[in-house]
């Protein structure tokens, strides 16, 4: 009895600790993206709903958990924004680290070229920004083991 209780309030707790997404509109993601300092953006475009999206997540998670300096991980849902509950029961399920902003912009059109002119709105969509130097480089396809780091690498040098 004693070990079921221990484990429910640890699993409650975890719960309670876990993050939660912040409900944004395009002009925060701007923000991001224009912001000046010495950190490499690494902005992720996802949904829930989406298996390469979600395959992909642990690779961002795992360079948050590892703090490499000078790289900063923005996962941008855009599940729709009565979803809320949901992205937020993803979050504490699948232990993700990054800062989690839930995107409200239903017209794609409005933002879409704003984060880079060639993109057609597929996801999984990851944005490189070298905040300092301007370089960017975007990536419109499932990240895979080893790709993110060569990506972040190539805007270092």
């Amino acid at each position: 009895m004693f070990k079921r209780v221990f484990v429910i309030l640890l699993f409650s707790f975890e719960v309670a600790v876990a993050q939660k997404a912040a409900i944004v509109k395009f002009d925060r993601i701007e923000s991001i993206i224009k912001t000046t300092s010495n950190e490499i953006q690494v902005i992720n475009f996802w949904a829930t709903w989406c298996g390469p999206c979600v395959k992909e997540l642990p690779l961002f998670n795992a360079l948050t958990i590892r703090q490499d300096a000078g790289v900063k991980v923005t996962l941008v849902s855009v599940d729709y924004a009565d979803k809320i509950g949901q992205v937020n029961k993803f979050i504490a399920r699948n232990k993700l680290k990054p800062e989690v902003l839930l995107l409200d912009e239903l017209d794609y059109n409005a933002w879409i070229d704003k984060v880079d002119p060639g993109w057609g709105g597929a996801i999984p969509a990851t944005l490189f920004v070298n905040t300092k130097t301007g370089q960017r480089k975007f990536v419109d396809k499932e990240l895979k083991e080893g790709e993110l780091e060569k990506y972040i690498q190539s805007l270092k040098n």
